[in-house]
């Protein structure tokens, strides 16, 4: 699977010849990609940074052209350009990342790719976030150029959960919270019903993450009465022989 489809859909789109033609001092900085390997949702997304309004235009490209202009946090900062010609096909980055995970001795399965191709100090570099099947979350940059890993860590969701400030109920209550589409550090100029959808799908992760909590914690509590069973019986041993003797 190669970017370059994608780019020559974009590229011959209506919606990227409008906006050409607006902002041709327009460059390409972004990949923003989506792998799901479990239910095959991917998403596919290149991303250009608007000198003229410091903002950052983010392409869907799935079933048909969608743009939408996200504004920068830090709008002194301009972005590098990037090359969309990539070593590393899309479909690679799973082989890439199970190698190097064996090497590590990382069993989990990957359930979901998120994917960022940036150019940083002059290199082609792919930021991995990666959903791993029990509730394991693995980060890692890949060398374009060399295909290596330049930097891997796993950790686990229930950390983040740890972290929260709030409780899963006040992030339901949420309201006019913006969706994060694209490169990191930008928010939606406007929120559609892209970002409300985003914004669900979130609150269901967290729910299924808060599920996913309470199932271990009665395992664990069906262990500790497991545990304590057969001293229970033990206890009422003594009792039983004590009716025999009240019926003697």
């Amino acid at each position: 699977m190669k970017i370059k489809p994608y780019v020559d859909r974009l590229n011959n789109s209506k919606e990227y010849k409008e906006f050409q033609k607006k902002y041709s001092d327009a460059f390409m900085i972004a990949g923003f990609f989506i792998l799901d390997l479990q239910q095959g949702n991917n998403l596919h997304q290149i991303d250009y940074y608007v000198p003229s309004e410091k903002k950052i235009a983010a392409f869907t490209i799935d079933g048909g052209v969608s743009m939408q202009m996200l504004n920068m946090m830090n709008v002194k900062l301009v972005p590098e350009k990037l090359d969309i010609k990539t070593n590393i096909d899309l479909d690679a980055l799973y082989g890439i990342l199970e190698d190097e995970m064996k090497n590590r001795s990382i069993t989990e399965d990957v359930q979901k790719i998120i994917a960022i191709l940036q150019t940083v100090d002059g290199k082609k570099v792919w930021n991995l976030n990666c959903i791993l099947s029990g509730m394991g979350i693995l980060k890692a940059h890949i060398d374009d150029d060399s295909q290596t890993i330049l930097k891997m860590e796993k950790t686990s969701i229930l950390d983040y959960v740890k972290k929260m400030p709030m409780s899963m109920d006040d992030l339901k209550g949420m309201k006019g919270m913006k969706g994060m589409k694209g490169m990191p550090g930008m928010d939606e100029e406007e929120t559609g019903k892209e970002s409300k959808a985003e914004l669900k799908e979130k609150i269901e992760t967290l729910n299924k993450i808060e599920k996913e909590i309470e199932t271990e914690k009665e395992k664990a509590e069906e262990q500790l009465e497991k545990k304590a069973k057969p001293a229970k019986s033990k206890k009422e041993k003594p009792g039983k022989s004590d009716k025999a003797e009240d019926k003697e």
